[in-house]
């Protein structure tokens, strides 16, 4: 991954939250950030909890048409899309939204959500997670791209791997409603 770290030259210092605050920009050039796919979507990481001291994760999102998750619960942390290409059908609590291109959708911790490509071109999106550590589930229970070029198969092996991560991660995957 080609990075980099610009420093300013004054010291380092702690927020009121006791998190360092190095003073310095993050870089990472388009395309560059550490990749993950799932038999669903693809995650390209922009921003960690490492290069922000805790206090955001930010990834793109690609989801191609049909692709999506399961009603699931953050216990972490809140989630913010901005939709930059596609159309995501969005259920949050008992409401369902659908986004467009320079829409944003903003999840609360805490309330059941998950969403759906219902359009008929990839849906990307800005993922902003905050506070960090999301992408901790992301690395545990995805495939890194390097490794899975194409979408691997949805295996009872896959489900296992990620509610390992889910977890570890205070995610908690729900039983999708019956109709």
């Amino acid at each position: 991954m080609v990075q980099q770290t610009i420093e300013q030259t004054s010291p380092a210092a702690s927020d009121s939250t006791g998190r360092a605050n190095s003073n310095s920009c993050q870089f990472v050039p388009a395309g560059k950030g550490p990749a993950y796919r799932s038999p669903v979507d693809q995650i390209r990481f922009l921003l960690t909890g490492e290069q922000t001291g805790g206090s955001l994760f930010m990834a793109e999102v690609s989801v191609p048409p049909g692709g999506g998750n399961p009603p699931h619960i953050h216990s972490r942390e809140e989630e913010t899309f901005y939709m930059q290409q596609g159309t995501l059908t969005v259920q949050v609590g008992g409401e369902t939204l659908t986004a467009s291109p320079g829409d944003v959708v903003c999840l609360p911790r805490g309330v059941a959500h998950c969403f759906h490509n219902s359009g008929s071109v990839d849906a990307k999106f800005l993922l902003v997670a905050a506070p960090a550590g999301l992408e901790k589930f992301f690395e545990e229970g995805f495939y890194p791209l390097a490794d899975c070029p194409d979408p691997p198969p949805m295996t009872e092996a896959f489900l296992g791997r990620l509610l390992a991560a889910a977890s570890k991660c205070g995610l908690e995957f729900l039983q999708p409603a019956q109709s």
